[in-house]
């Protein structure tokens, strides 16, 4: 049976006698919602771990879209027994108290790439995510921690921010699961209306087609798409 540590003075505890075992500690931070994608990162994370925690804490300070937020889903119970199959033995299930005692006062800013591709579309977006992956590292001290390379600019900031602050954390990226048409799983695909889920693989599909970033952008447009952005970094196309 998994784990359900409500609070961070009892997550710090669990990792804290895990560690005085001489386990190594393999972590998943999630939003819930969990799909095959997340659970790649859990088996993966029990792969290479003695002992492994998942986070599930839908963050608001990352959100710049209240019905973003008010809108995703949360299916607790099947999460936490989805989690335990794919080999987690422990939860962090906090609540905005308990990760932000300071209301949010303190933060972490990135003032470079965090502005660029998501971050020029979504003001504070990443001071979010880099604040509440700061503050869940202190309280778990994981080992080594596994983020999806579907949101490859996230991964880059939070391997930065690591290796910035000195944590002792190996931030591993693991690849995106993808559903059998190309698109890749995202706990906000239930939300796409039936002609929406038909169009969607075609983002992928254009982005991965090796024309130039001019050509994606406008056939995704004729596509019935609304572009933000499709820019090639690190040897790859990105785009939203």
């Amino acid at each position: 049976m998994i784990a359900r540590l409500a609070n961070a003075a009892a997550a710090r505890e669990h990792c804290r006698s895990w560690a005085r075992e001489g386990r190594s500690i393999g972590f998943v931070p999630t939003m819930g919602a969990l799909h095959a994608g997340h659970l790649s990162l859990v088996e993966r994370a029990a792969a290479e771990n003695d002992r492994v925690i998942v986070s599930i804490f839908v963050n608001p300070t990352q959100y710049d879209d209240p019905d973003d937020l008010a809108n995703y889903p949360r299916p607790l119970e099947r999460d936490l027994e989805a989690a335990a199959s794919a080999g987690a033995q422990a939860a962090y299930l906090p609540d905005f108290d308990d990760v932000y005692p300071d209301g949010y006062r303190f933060r972490v800013t990135e003032n470079a790439f965090s502005r660029e591709l998501e971050g020029a579309h979504r003001a504070g977006h990443f001071d979010g995510v880099l604040t509440v992956v700061m503050k869940l590292f202190g309280v778990v001290r994981p080992d080594r921690a596994y983020f999806g390379e579907k949101d490859w600019q996230q991964l880059q900031l939070v391997r930065d921010m690591a290796a910035a602050f000195f944590l002792d954390v190996e931030v591993l990226p693991c690849p995106v699961v993808r559903e059998a048409d190309g698109l890749a799983m995202s706990s906000r695909n239930v939300r796409l209306s039936e002609e929406e889920r038909r169009r969607a693989p075609e983002f992928h599909r254009l982005l991965a087609s090796g024309r130039p970033e001019g050509d994606i952008r406008s056939a995704l447009e004729a596509a019935g798409f609304g572009v933000d952005y499709v820019e090639r970094r690190g040897g790859r196309v990105l785009g939203a």
